[in-house]
């Protein structure tokens, strides 16, 4: 646990109850702080009393007198679509509102840092799509490389749950917008920017909001060194501003559909290869061609950007090149989940918006799509380029019928449930064929989350064959 620094003997409120919020209130604890609990959901409250929390309403007039902040957990919106009433009232009444990622950078360093000769580290990525994936790779050739190294954020533990880092130890940290756009503090060393495109344009009030809280990654203090996908506008854009030249090696270009070989330092892949130039020159390279756990394009940025973290902290490439083999991938985000035959099944659960399932579209040559959902803001417009990999649809959730209809001449057939869309697809496959689970919508209209929906998938496919 990082005990929270800087609220000794104050009063702190924290709202939300689920993973960071019960995190960022024992970590107060831990602290000093004297914390005020309260979640909208009797059960969460129930748990928070079982750990000995103090639970009190939040939302009641004069609750928030005497609080020295108030901690908010990411998935309760502060600004759009609507504010939380707590969070009104801790505005009215002039109390900062912060999360657990801000304390977590103001109460990182210890005392005991000043003896390290190699003080820790925190490498935090952030982007639309690939983060997940970007995050746990970073970790893996650290950990490969024998780096200490802790994986946490939106992905592995809490942040404050970790444990304190040691000599020359490492912090990886998966952020999402909803982490990003609030917290007081954002401190990395190294931070990673993957990509961008539309996703949470209600929460972030449109995608300028969206991106605008991503950049606050890079703008909030500024990290010693940025990686930056530049395949986007943002992206060149966000690059434009944290170099002072285009030699500034401060700054690590990243890009899959273009050669980066002016005078900075920039890693980009190309037909399978990976090349990193610096001062115009070539200085290493891997080849991404049949990494299992790296399958496509779009993990190829991925692993672009990973290679840039990594080397930034001087790891060699063939140590990366070496560890890149030995990584399987993520459950959800382009699983193998069985292969029979001659026929793939992978679960691509994880791309919820169009863009991810573009990208998964275009990893494999034919394809029968388990696709649909709750649909999100901006269309399916990045889906339908690739539409001509795909043999047939098999269009799930409550709006099955309308998301068909987007499909064009596309051969398709609505099923509405898992279970009928991998029966069907199963049974209808060819030798070549990839059963693919890549929705490009949200799950919340059948399953709790996207792990929900790839664990049916996956339950699903080893019951079709038997």
């Amino acid at each position: 646990m990082i005990p929270v620094q800087g609220y000794e003997a104050a009063r702190v409120g924290v709202l939300g109850l689920g993973r960071s919020g019960l995190s960022a209130a024992r970590a107060l604890r831990a602290g000093g702080a004297e914390v005020l609990c309260w979640d909208d959901g009797a059960g969460a409250r129930a748990i928070a009393e079982e750990e000995g929390l103090v639970v009190r309403d939040l939302t009641r007039g004069g609750a928030l007198d005497g609080l020295a902040a108030l901690i908010v957990s990411p998935g309760i919106p502060h600004l759009y679509p609507a504010p939380h009433p707590a969070i009104v009232a801790a505005w009215a009444a002039g109390v900062p509102v912060d999360n657990d990622i801000g304390l977590f950078f103001r109460s990182l360093a210890s005392g005991e840092w000043d003896g390290f000769e190699s003080p820790p580290r925190v490498i935090a990525v952030t982007g639309s799509n690939g983060k997940s994936t970007t995050a746990a790779l970073i970790h893996h050739v650290l950990s490969e490389a024998g780096r200490d190294s802790q994986l946490a954020g939106n992905i592995g533990r809490g942040v404050l749950d970790i444990d304190p880092p040691g000599e020359g130890g490492v912090v990886v940290l998966e952020l999402s917008s909803y982490q990003t756009e609030l917290a007081r503090a954002l401190t990395p060393d190294i931070a990673v920017f993957t990509n961008l495109s539309a996703d949470h344009l209600d929460r972030h009030g449109g995608l300028g909001g969206y991106f605008a809280a991503k950049r606050r990654l890079f703008a909030e203090g500024g990290p010693d060194r940025a990686i930056i996908g530049v395949d986007e506008a943002e992206g060149q854009f966000l690059a434009n501003q944290m170099a002072e030249g285009a030699a500034d090696d401060r700054l690590i270009r990243v890009s899959v559909t273009q050669k980066l070989d002016g005078p900075g330092w920039a890693v980009f892949a190309r037909k399978g290869f990976l090349a990193e130039y610096r001062k115009g020159r070539q200085v290493g390279s891997v080849d991404l061609r049949g990494m299992a756990g790296l399958p496509g394009v779009h993990n190829h940025q991925n692993a672009c950007a990973a290679y840039a973290a990594v080397r930034a902290l001087g790891i060699a490439p063939k140590a990366i090149e070496q560890a890149f083999h030995g990584f399987a991938g993520l459950p959800h985000r382009s699983q193998l989940v069985a292969e029979a035959g001659g026929v793939r099944y992978v679960n691509d659960s994880k791309a919820t918006n169009a863009d991810a399932a573009a990208h998964a579209l275009a990893a494999f040559p034919r394809i029968r799509w388990i696709c649909g959902g709750l649909e999100k803001e901006g269309g399916l417009g990045p889906v339908l380029d690739h539409l001509d990999h795909v043999a047939k649809a098999y269009v799930i959730g409550r709006e099955a019928a309308g998301f068909a209809l987007k499909l064009g001449a596309t051969a398709h057939e609505v099923c509405e449930t898992m279970a009928q869309a991998v029966a069907r697809a199963a049974a209808e496959a060819e030798p070549g064929d990839t059963v693919l689970l890549a929705p490009a919508c949200a799950s919340f209209d059948q399953y709790d989350n996207f792990e929900r929906r790839g664990d049916d998938f996956i339950a699903q496919v080893h019951k079709a064959l038997g």
